[in-house]
């Protein structure tokens, strides 16, 4: 079987990549996911809170005519009109952009020249006749699947990251944390515990809130220890441009912070009954864990994400040991800097590097900064 392109990975930065592939006339594409479900966004995080504008949502949902077709196909109302018709300067629950992804997954059909194959890409390899020839353990296959194509694209995700603790404790995953009803049943009623919660980000103080929501309710014997290295970092609007746009605090989060966190206010603040901050230092941690964890029954770490794996990859039979992503246009070169045609990322594990007019760089996340990326960069890619 020969395509155009393959891409792997289902989540937002996939189902955009598909689209503006369409967009430039590349295809037949073949589709890799192991669920086709929307990603991480729809099964871990529907009861987050976004911290993105409903409106950033709608940009995304029309951001190539592919998603607009969608639109109008499926019966009113669906997940996008519905979307269209929330207060498009406020927020929403990531429910509603996961619903969205769902619905834009389903539409992207062979109709519109894409076919979808349930499995995982385990290696692709450049071959002298400039194509990728990518292997696919299929879901539904008894035996693994060869593709060629032109281009790969990679957007295979990441996933909450941890270190090791100088303390052994019962961890509850960050997806778990996130999750008011997972967190509750991790959690137990009806006896002391003390939850340590490492992290200073907008995970981090989701997870302190939805934790304080419990020792006020349901689980009054629960208690909070809270590790973080510096101060609260909030994005802050400027003259048509945020500061912190991908890394400070927004939205619920940021507001709750505000209201219960900062130095001054927490000491009074309703929370300080179950929370208690330690403040700590890179160089003293492992000390100032030692001393505080062991008075823990669990932890949960809020310390960023770390890549998913990708496929092992070929060039003219030399396998590539380590992959160096260029976050200005989305391609790749090997560890020696030489480029790897044809191969491609976009997505939370490869995101632009943006530089804001105070000279700070960032890496954009989200989706609507993944189409704004991926339309400028899939010309070039598919040219």
């Amino acid at each position: 079987m020969k395509v155009k392109a393959v891409v792997v990975g289902a989540g937002p930065a996939g189902i955009a990549v598909v689209g503006n592939l369409l967009e430039q006339q590349k295809f037949p594409i073949l589709w890799i996911d192991d669920q086709f479900d929307g990603g991480r966004l729809n099964k871990f995080y529907r009861e987050v809170p976004s911290n993105t504008k409903v409106g950033l949502f709608v940009g995304y949902a029309n951001g190539v005519s592919s998603f607009r077709s969608i639109a109008r196909e499926i019966p009113e109302p669906n997940a996008i009109s519905l979307m269209k018709s929330l207060p498009q300067d406020k927020t929403c629950q990531i429910a509603r952009a996961a619903d969205m992804c769902v619905m834009l997954t389903q539409g992207l059909d062979q109709s519109k020249g894409v076919s979808k194959e349930l499995g995982m890409v385990t290696e692709a390899s450049w071959s002298k006749h400039d194509k990728w020839n990518v292997t696919i353990n299929s879901v539904n296959g008894e035996f693994p699947l060869t593709i060629s194509s032109e281009l790969l694209v990679l957007c295979t995700g990441s996933s909450p990251a941890t270190v090791p603790l100088p303390v052994k404790l019962e961890e509850i995953s960050l997806d778990t944390a996130l999750n008011p009803p997972l967190l509750s049943r991790m959690v137990p009623s009806g006896k002391f515990s003390t939850v340590g919660v490492i992290g200073s980000s907008h995970s981090a103080i989701l997870v302190l809130r939805n934790l304080c929501n419990l020792a006020s309710s349901t689980h009054p014997d629960l208690r909070v220890k809270w590790f973080t290295r510096h101060p609260l970092r909030y994005a802050e609007e400027r003259d048509g441009w945020i500061l912190r746009d991908n890394t400070g605090l927004k939205g619920e989060v940021a507001f709750w912070a505000k209201a219960n966190l900062e130095d001054d206010i927490l000491p009074t603040s309703v929370v300080a009954e179950y929370l208690q901050k330690v403040p700590t230092t890179l160089e003293h941690e492992n000390i100032i864990y030692q001393t505080h964890l062991p008075a823990c029954t669990h932890v949960i770490q809020a310390i960023g994400y770390h890549r998913n794996d990708i496929p092992v990859l070929t060039v003219n039979g030399v396998t590539i040991l380590g992959v160096c992503h260029n976050a200005t246009t989305g391609g790749f070169t090997d560890r020696h800097g030489v480029t790897i045609r044809g191969l491609y990322g976009a997505g939370i594990a490869w995101p632009e590097k943006t530089v804001d007019p105070e000279g700070k760089i960032q890496y954009a996340v989200g989706l609507a900064k993944f189409m704004k990326f991926l339309t400028r960069v899939t010309p070039a890619w598919t040219g």
